[in-house]
């Protein structure tokens, strides 16, 4: 929806490229069009976002473990974080190449 006349549009997810793995309700992003037609979707370089499900971490997985295993996020991207993160947490991710970047400072 455009946040300033109201006017809602369709995006097929084609047109969206990596940016459909990231959306969420109430994201805010700019959609850049060509004789009417879209051409990039922009979102931010960073978001925060809800691990859905992943293995268990095992007593002694830390941070310095170094190990890593897969999970999937609220909006159904899968990517691989530390052993140490659990279903439920929030993480950052990268945008740009779907990397885990740390825990997010969520109170």
């Amino acid at each position: 929806m455009d946040t300033t006349t109201f006017d809602t549009f369709n995006v097929d997810k084609a047109s969206m490229g990596n940016a459909a793995n990231y959306m969420i309700e109430g994201l805010e992003i700019d959609v850049v069009k060509f004789n009417g037609a879209v051409i990039d979707v922009v979102i931010p370089n960073s978001m925060t976002l809800e691990v859905t499900q992943t293995d268990t971490g095992l007593k002694g997985n830390t941070a310095k473990g170094g190990g890593t295993k897969p999970a999937t996020l609220e909006t159904g991207l899968e990517l691989m974080v530390p052993l140490f993160i659990e279903t439920g947490e929030k993480i950052k991710v990268n945008t740009e190449d779907n990397s885990y970047t740390g825990r997010a400072n969520e109170k």
